[in-house]
């Protein structure tokens, strides 16, 4: 599956790269979670086209989309949020929440900088994914990514673009 978040469209950005709608569509993703931050229903629009696309809102979206969702995907349970409802974003804190809601992977965005990483807490994993920005990063390059779920477990790819 496709992550996404801070996309900016029409507000930092006037529309989703070329290069990335190409680079998305090579990986054939059979569902795409955008972390917030759309700010243009069209961007959902246009990854629907590629994939079924869940989207939580962001701190500056005005669309109606929910906080945070849970989705379920071949037995691993993944929670989408943005963040900007936290008062820190740290990796301990992240972990409990994902704790909280029974989840084995957290994707979040709001920082528009990648992150990936995964924290043991309480005698459990959980993996915290941050896919950056695709159109408007903060000291990193544009990037979203792929999280992969198999019987051999859960692996994320990060994809830069140039």
């Amino acid at each position: 599956m496709v992550l996404l978040s801070d996309t900016h469209v029409g507000d930092k950005a006037r529309v989703l790269p070329p290069l990335l709608l190409e680079r998305i569509s090579a990986e054939k993703p059979d569902l795409i979670l955008h972390a917030g931050d759309v700010t243009d229903p069209a961007v959902l629009e246009e990854l629907e086209k590629m994939a079924p696309t869940l989207a939580v809102r962001g701190n500056v979206d005005k669309l109606t989309l929910p906080e945070e969702k849970v989705v379920e995907v071949e037995g691993i349970r993944v929670l989408l949020l943005h963040g900007h409802q936290f008062f820190t974003l740290n990796a301990h804190f992240l972990a409990l929440k994902a704790l909280e809601a029974g989840a084995d992977v957290l994707v979040f965005g709001h920082t528009h900088r990648f992150y990936s990483d995964i924290v043991s807490l309480h005698g459990r994993r959980v993996w915290l994914v941050n896919p950056g920005s695709p159109t408007f990063p903060r000291y990193d390059d544009p990037s979203f990514a792929v999280l992969g779920v198999s019987g051999e477990g859960i692996d994320v790819k990060r994809i830069v673009l140039y």
